[in-house]
């Protein structure tokens, strides 16, 4: 599976949404998104600064990272951006591969 960070901002009405129900409500529905998508969320944290949530997840797939940022987008009540996070065997693994590369004006 494929580790993605999800940051969001909520809206004035998706503040009103919150206020509602609270934050540990908005932590389950999202635990259970995930899941019913066939991830697993590892963190999910309120924040200040430009992003209301931080969340880590697993998901099957970036196709599945899509799905579940479109859907969250299309509420209007939410901004949602997916960042998709590499460990660090995976960036060995990368070192090790050759690419053919030519430098610009070379």
């Amino acid at each position: 599976m494929t580790k993605f960070l999800i940051k969001a901002s909520y809206t004035s009405d998706g503040v009103k949404g919150l206020l509602k129900v609270g934050g540990s409500n908005r932590k389950q529905t999202v635990e259970k998104m995930i899941a019913d998508m066939g991830g697993k969320m590892e963190a999910f944290y309120f924040a200040f600064g430009d992003q209301d949530v931080y969340v880590i997840s697993e998901l099957p797939d970036m196709i599945s990272a899509a799905a579940l940022a479109l859907t969250i987008n299309a509420s209007g009540l939410v901004s949602v951006s997916t960042t998709m996070l590499l460990d660090p065997a995976d960036v060995d693994k990368a070192t090790k591969l050759s690419v053919n590369y030519r430098s610009p004006g070379n």
